[in-house]
């Protein structure tokens, strides 16, 4: 018997298969989505349905899509796709979706990313828990499949260069200087998509010579795992900036939401820069505009907005708690320390393809190299984010607070304490793994180091 609550996580679903979940769980949470749009008023007659390479992501995507059916919606199967290119089906189609992927996770993970139309987000304030309960009374009952076969229609569209088009005019790459790029897909939906996005015959061709690593398809992830906030997989991405003498190398996540930087000496750009200089873009188009953050961004991120005339707004980190705060204030833009983006011109949705395009056009546009680009947006120096298994993490977090009695104290998301000399530092539960996250920065390497393992000595004791 599946047991929900241990794969329904804070904004989608995540787990191993089968021991967690199988094709009987996802065709009872296919079933449950959609009796929460019927119930919901949610207009359509279609659920758009799409996978990544995972071998275990075909068939359970059949199975959501009988769910889906049994309760009298149709089914567009968009097949192979990135996470961000489902969330352009949902806004381009004004339909509803469910995306099957578990992101960087090992191979034995597959999980769901739901939808609504316009790709307005499913989390846990905003419908995933009534799934999640429909869905168990559905399996409790051994009622997932029910009589007879449905009989709603399933069509197939392949939306891949109608994605790529609709970029393209977001941010024009045509007019750049000629640029090197290196891009590790990591064997994930990156090297489905980027042919495509920047290469397309059928598209204008644009200054860029794209140099491939693990383009293939290989839900086992053969080379390194497709995470690229883990230092050690951006390992053969460097070497091969550094060896092509390319401009700046691009590494994307297993499902391709997610885009990491690295400049022309093969360092690591961080996610907090790529956030403030996609903002100044932004806010260059749309003066005055809002933009968030989460909490873990660089204390240079709403100071950088604020001196280009833009309205910072922090939001609690993941997807579903983002794009909600994105919607609520009309913002034009908003970054994680994760590297997820997200823009109003692709429906408050996140996608690390459009952010990997306006770091493009900020270099092609200008003559310096990556490294001298992003200085300006690098004011502090940070650990990067730490993690640590921890029986109670609640009591842990606790006895780290009352360390710090003088500190400013900030609880949007995790706990946060602010220093006199600016530094500061984040710790928090992981969402879907028994962990703590730990992230700190500080003006000086000094500080931070000495910070860092001061708040690691506490939590690990």
């Amino acid at each position: 018997m599946s047991e929900l609550s241990q794969i329904v996580k804070a904004y989608d679903v995540r787990g191993t298969v089968p021991d967690q979940w199988d094709e009987t769980t996802a065709e009872a949470l296919g079933a449950a989505f959609t009796q929460f749009l019927n119930a919901t008023g949610e207009p359509g007659e279609a659920v758009l349905i799409a996978h990544d390479m995972r071998a275990s992501g075909p068939g359970l995507a059949a199975a959501f899509a009988t769910g889906v059916r049994a309760e009298g919606r149709s089914v567009i199967e968009v097949g192979l796709a990135s996470t961000d290119m489902l969330y352009y089906a949902s806004g381009s189609l004004d339909l509803p979706g469910a995306m099957f992927t578990a992101s960087h996770n090992p191979a034995q993970y597959n999980g769901i990313k739901m939808c609504r139309s316009g790709a307005r987000p499913i989390g846990q304030d905003s419908g995933l828990v009534e799934i999640r309960d429909r869905a168990q009374a559905l399996l409790d009952k051994d009622e997932a499949r029910p009589a007879g076969e449905p009989t709603e229609p399933v069509e197939r569209r392949d939306l891949l260069p109608e994605y790529a088009a609709y970029l393209r005019k977001l941010v024009d790459l045509s007019g750049i200087r000629p640029l090197t790029v290196v891009v590790d897909a990591g064997n994930g939906m990156g090297g489905h998509t980027v042919p495509t996005v920047l290469g397309d015959a059928a598209l204008p061709a644009l200054p860029l010579r794209i140099v491939p690593l693990y383009f293939e398809l290989d839900g086992t992830f053969p080379n390194h795992e497709a995470n690229p906030l883990d230092p050690a997989n951006l390992v053969d991405l460097q070497a091969a900036v550094r060896e092509q003498g390319a401009d700046l190398g691009l590494a994307f996540d297993g499902d391709a939401d997610r885009c990491f930087v690295v400049d022309e000496r093969g360092e690591a750009v961080s996610p907090s820069a790529i956030t403030a200089l996609v903002a100044t873009r932004e806010l260059a188009k749309h003066p005055g505009s809002t933009v968030i953050h989460n909490p873990i961004t660089s204390s240079a991120v709403p100071e950088i907005i604020r001196e280009h005339g833009g309205e910072p707004v922090v939001a609690r980190v993941g997807h579903s708690f983002i794009k909600a705060e994105m919607a609520r204030t009309n913002a034009v833009f908003g970054g994680e320390h994760s590297a997820h983006y997200y823009f109003r011109d692709f429906w408050f949705a996140d996608t690390g393809m459009l952010a990997a395009m306006h770091t493009l056009a900020a270099l092609g546009e200008q003559s310096q190299p990556l490294s001298v680009l992003a200085a300006e947006f690098e004011r502090y120096v940070a650990s990067g984010e730490i993690n640590s298994t921890v029986a109670d993490q609640a009591a842990r977090v606790a006895e780290v607070r009352a360390a710090y009695p003088d500190a400013a104290v900030e609880e949007l998301d995790g706990l946060t304490l602010r220093f006199p000399d600016g530094a500061w530092f984040n710790l928090r539960a992981s969402n879907t793994e028994p962990l703590l996250r730990l992230n700190v920065e500080a003006p000086t390497e000094e500080r931070m180091i000495s910070l860092r393992d001061e708040v690691l000595d506490r939590v690990r004791r």
